[in-house]
């Protein structure tokens, strides 16, 4: 049981563990979850951590559909700040409590101004990583936005 499993059971909110053999050869772990789950692309979100105005004190977690890449000047927008950069994996790993390629948005072990792109709104349910590779929970957008206290914007960029 990982720490985003507890974080929605505690929460009571309803959700799937989909589970797969992770190959870790595999060049996008995203891709990987959504093509050996059988799932669209455009349901599995990857999650990924920026540093605001390039201080890696200061952190929020971006979440994407797998096929898109986040869009830095949307996702300063969306927080309200002049400019955010990728945050160095070990920052991201640090501050989250999840390695790379297994970065959940929940159970994080300090909660960060998270944000969710629009696209989501289309899904009934999505999917994200359940805190580790080969590991990923399907909930619906709203219950995600309720337990992580994300807000939506477009951050996505195709």
């Amino acid at each position: 049981m990982t720490p985003a499993i507890k974080a929605l059971e505690r929460a009571r909110i309803a959700f799937q563990i989909r589970e797969y053999e992770h190959d870790p050869a595999a060049p996008a772990y995203g891709l990987e979850a959504a093509e050996k789950l059988g799932v669209p692309a455009e349901r599995v979100f990857k999650t990924l951590l920026v540093a605001i105005e390039n201080d890696a004190r200061r952190l929020a977690v971006g979440i994407v559909p797998v096929a898109t890449q986040l869009d830095l000047k949307a996702m300063a927008a969306a927080l309200g700040v002049k400019k955010v950069a990728m945050a160095p994996p070990a920052d991201a790993e640090r501050s989250s409590g999840y390695i790379v390629g297994g970065i959940s948005p929940l159970g994080q072990k300090k909660r960060l101004p998270t944000v969710l792109d629009t696209s989501a709104a289309q899904q009934s349910g999505i999917l994200v990583s359940g805190g580790r590779r080969g590991l990923d929970l399907e909930l619906a957008p709203d219950d995600l936005c309720r337990v992580t206290g994300a807000r939506q914007a477009p951050i996505a960029r195709h």
